[in-house]
């Protein structure tokens, strides 16, 4: 068991958000289990893994309609299965909607009810424990959206929402129609754009943070050091896994490990655990294919952190050091900053 930053022990399992859901502190993203940043794995692989990680006390899953598309939330239902329906924290979403041309966002009512029956039918569940938005429809007033997701809490369909990248005038008005229990933001030793505005607004209003990619999409795990990106489309075109951006980037891995060894841990132990120490209503969802990263991701929880460790490892990676945005290319526009919604008309 870590501690944080108070000196305070970190237990295995927190509340996320004000509203009773009750999570275990680490979480696991199944993304990767259908493909994303690598390969999809066989399905039994797959399955297993997350067997695993239920072993290991991890109880809070994460998937997405969009995920493969779809057959993340099958795979993902199918495990379940195997494992008490009753002890799982099951997290899906909706908003981001595959086409031909690209992808679209919707948040319209018709599309969120729709959609959460066709996640229902995946995931083979009676009921979502936490239903996101994926990504903000900023031509639908948030009111609107929320207020359909409000209806499928009262059915019984969903018992918690969140939100995926939504400004703070966003979470201020969904939480106004509705209590919002997490907020899913990409937050790592190396993107911290959210600790100015969004972390304090979510502590004031009582909601969770869910810090996707805890460790650089694999960066701090040594992808791009010690890893080829060069296979893996998504990576390779994204702006700090370019050849330029990469070379600097190396550094702050180097500076990182320098600090684990001295820790007795992993680079990847190290920046989860920074994650971790970050407060009880933080609960990161690290994703992995493989067996044994999942193990180490686990150990992260034994680190043990004072503030003046934490001083240390935030220094290693001075976010004025980070070479190449957080995002490139149309998901710019899909990030927190911009996912404001016009006004609801009354």
């Amino acid at each position: 068991m870590a501690e944080d930053c108070k000196g305070q022990r970190i237990p295995r399992v927190v509340k996320l958000g004000n509203q009773g859901l009750q999570v275990s502190k680490l979480g696991f993203g199944c993304m990767n289990l259908s493909g994303g940043y690598n390969s999809p794995i066989p399905d039994e692989d797959g399955i297993a893994l997350i067997k695993r990680a239920y072993e290991h006390g991890i109880t809070f899953f994460d998937t997405a309609d969009v995920y493969g598309p779809h057959i993340n939330e099958i795979l993902v239902g199918q495990a379940l299965k195997q494992l008490p329906r009753e002890k799982i924290q099951l997290a899906t979403k909706f908003g981001i909607l595959k086409t031909t041309s690209g992808q679209q966002i919707r948040g319209d009512p018709e599309y969120v009810r729709s959609c959460c029956e066709a996640s229902l039918k995946r995931l083979d569940v009676d009921y979502i424990d936490l239903y996101y938005q994926h990504r903000v429809d900023k031509s639908v007033p948030i009111e609107d959206t929320v207020g359909e997701l409000k209806k499928l809490v009262e059915e019984g369909k969903v018992k918690y929402i969140g939100l995926s990248e939504a400004s703070p005038d966003t979470i201020r008005r969904a939480h106004a129609v509705h209590p919002i229990s997490a907020v899913q933001m990409e937050w790592s030793l190396w993107t911290r754009d959210i600790e100015d505005e969004i972390i304090p607004l979510c502590r004031e209003l009582g909601i969770a943070i869910v810090p996707y990619s805890p460790i650089g999409r694999g960066f701090f795990g040594g992808r791009g050091v010690v890893d080829s990106v060069s296979e893996n489309p998504m990576l390779a075109n994204h702006p700090r896994f370019q050849k330029e951006n990469l070379e600097k980037n190396k550094s702050l891995y180097f500076r990182l490990e320098a600090l684990a060894n001295k820790h007795g841990c992993s680079p990847v132990q190290l920046a989860l655990a920074w994650v971790l120490h970050q407060g009880v209503d933080v609960v990161p969802i690290p994703g992995t294919t493989k067996i044994k990263n999942l193990d180490a991701n686990v150990g992260s929880l034994a680190v043990k952190l004072s503030e003046g460790d934490l001083k240390e490892v935030s220094d290693a990676v001075p976010i004025g050091e980070v070479a190449g945005a957080r995002k490139g290319g149309n998901s710019i526009q899909l990030s927190w900053q911009t996912a404001n919604t016009p006004p609801k008309v009354q």
